[in-house]
Order: structure tokens, then C-alpha cells, then sequence
């Protein structure tokens, strides 16, 4: 009985198993409908002729030389530097002074935020000390206060400061650098963290070993390494401190310390209609630096958010 079965299963293995029929293959490619695709790239050009409009009607603003308000159309019908040229030429509005003073406020704002911020970041990174940890919530919640509900104590804190160094004072460029740097301290330091904790701790403790110190580790080794996020965060404080208009409308009364978006909205002021052309032409102008700024460093900046935002 055993040997029968045995025959049995070795024939029914050996026996040809039945093919399956081959599935008729066809050389030309399937078309498939894309009806989804469409309404997107029409959102998309709904979404960029939305951000142009107003680009669009400043340069024809600026082109335009009637150089008023009412006289202004959305497109550029005729080209002329006559708004520039009055611009330049103004003995009333020190347009140049003004861009001088943007470039400082931002241009020192940037080097020494991102320094300080630095700093801090090494410091609460790779540091083990007493109130690391409550130091990063305070930071964390000072961004959650109102900015706008301290302006009134820093507006009578430098008033009084000016009585006695009026160097750095109401009314002075160098005293509202003085708020810029302490007022972004708390998003460049938590941003500045996440990407120094990217870095491996190991090569820290190999250049201890060869006998570096912390500021040592900090300046030929540390910084190099970071490169992207300093530049990341360099490009948004140059931005912000370019456009920023609140505080400096606050601190700056003077014509000659005005920051460049202070002086042309006073332009506007002035008289809406008459000098609306020359305000234009301004903006073109003070929209440059920025735009310049982030073409030069762009691959910087994506890098440095993407690589700081995950650990």
C-alpha cells in the first residue's frame, strides 16, 4: 500500500503541469486621460499673475512720466526715467541718506544677529549647564509675547537713554540696532540649535583631545561646518530688517535717520498724488538688495531650512 502511494505521487510530480495561456502584450503604449492635471497649472497662473499684478503696476508707475497717481495704469503705456531722475535730484527727500541707512541698519543687523545667535546656539547645543533647558522655553515664550505691547517701554526706555548717551538713543539708527538684535534672538537661536545638533559630537571631542578648546572648536571647526543654516538665517534677517517698518517708525523722526521704507511712505504722505511716481521709482529700487540677496544664496537657504528642521 505504502510503495502504491509512493508511485503514485512521483508520477502525478513528474506528470507535465498544464500551461497557463500567455497574455497577448501590446507594443503600443496606453494612453492615459490626465483630466486631474489641468486645474492645477491653471491655479498656478492664477496664483502668479496674482503676485505680479502689483509689480507690474509699481513699474508702471515708475515708467510713467506724468508721475501721478490718477495718471497711473496697471500696464506701462510710456517709458521714462523722469520719476528717477526726480528722485535723485530731490533737495526735500534725501532718498540716497535713506537707502545708506538701510543698508547700515540691515547690513549690521544681519552680521551681528547671526553672530549672537551663533553663539547662543553652540552654547545651549554642545554645553551642559544650569538652566539650559528653562533658558530654551524662555526663549521659546518670549516669541509668543506681542511684539507691538512693548513698544511704548522701549519707546521711553531709549528716550531716557539718550539723555544720557545720545549716541544710542531715540532718534538714532545705532540705538534701534540695539533692539533688532535682542528682538530676534529667540527664532535664531531654536533655528541655529536644530541644525548644530545635526552636527556629530564626536568630532568635537577629537579636537578636545588635540587640545582645542570650546572658542577654538567654535571658529575653525564649528562655524565651517554650519555654513548653510548661518547663510539661511543671514538672508532672513537681511529681509526683515530691510523691510521692517513699525519700530523704526517709532525711533526714527528725523529726515536724514530714516530707513528707506520710512522715507518713501513719508514721500507718500506728503502728497499722494504728486509724488506717486517718484514713490514708485523708489520701491523698484529698494526692492534690489532683497532680491539680490536671495538669488545669490538660495541653494543656501532651502538647504539650511530642510536640513535644521529634522535632527
Amino acid at each position: 500500500m505504502t510503495q502504491s502511494t509512493t508511485a503514485a505521487n512521483t508520477a502525478a510530480a513528474m506528470a507535465p503541469r498544464p500551461r497557463r495561456p500567455k497574455r497577448h502584450t501590446s507594443t503600443s503604449t496606453v494612453t492615459r486621460p490626465r483630466s486631474g492635471v489641468w486645474w492645477r497649472h491653471a491655479l498656478a497662473l492664477v496664483a502668479v499673475a496674482w503676485a505680479l499684478f502689483p509689480v507690474l503696476y509699481i513699474l508702471s508707475a515708475a515708467l510713467n512720466p506724468v508721475g501721478t497717481l490718477s495718471a497711473t495704469s496697471p500696464l506701462p503705456q510710456t517709458f521714462s526715467t523722469k520719476n528717477f531722475t526726480d528722485l535723485f535730484n530731490s533737495g526735500t527727500f534725501p532718498f540716497w541718506t535713506w537707502f545708506r541707512n538701510s543698508l547700515i541698519v540691515a547690513g549690521v543687523g544681519t552680521i551681528f544677529q547671526v553672530f549672537i545667535g551663533a553663539m547662543a546656539a553652540y552654547a545651549f547645543s554642545r554645553l551642559r549647564w544650569a538652566g539650559r533647558r528653562p533658558g530654551l522655553m524662555a526663549l521659546l515664550l518670549a516669541q509668543m509675547f506681542p511684539v507691538m505691547l512693548a513698544f511704548p517701554a522701549l519707546y521711553i526706555m531709549f528716550l531716557r537713554i539718550g539723555d544720557v548717551i545720545p549716541q544710542i538713543g531715540l532718534n538714532t539708527i545705532w540705538g534701534l540696532l540695539l533692539v533688532y538684535l535682542g528682538g530676534a534672538m529667540g527664532s535664531n537661536v531654536w533655528l541655529l540649535k536644530g541644525y548644530f545638533d545635526t552636527v556629530p559630537k564626536e568630532m568635537d571631542e577629537a579636537a578636545k583631545m588635540d587640545g582645542a578648546g570650546h572658542a577654538r572648536i567654535f571658529f575653525t571647526m564649528t562655524l565651517r561646518l554650519v555654513a548653510p543654516i548661518l547663510a539661511t538665517v543671514g538672508i532672513l534677517a537681511f529681509v526683515t530688517l530691510w523691510g521692517e517698518f513699525m519700530l523704526a517708525s517709532i525711533f526714527l523722526l528725523d529726515q536724514d535717520q530714516r530707513t528707506l521704507g520710512i522715507g518713501l511712505y513719508s514721500l507718500n504722505m506728503a502728497d499722494r498724488n504728486t509724488y506717486f511716481g517718484m514713490f514708485a521709482a523708489g520701491a523698484l529700487i529698494a526692492s534690489i538688495p532683497p532680491v539680490l540677496v536671495y538669488l545669490s544664496l538660495q541653494r543656501q537657504l532651502i538647504g539650511g531650512l530642510t536640513s535644521g528642521s529634522v535632527k
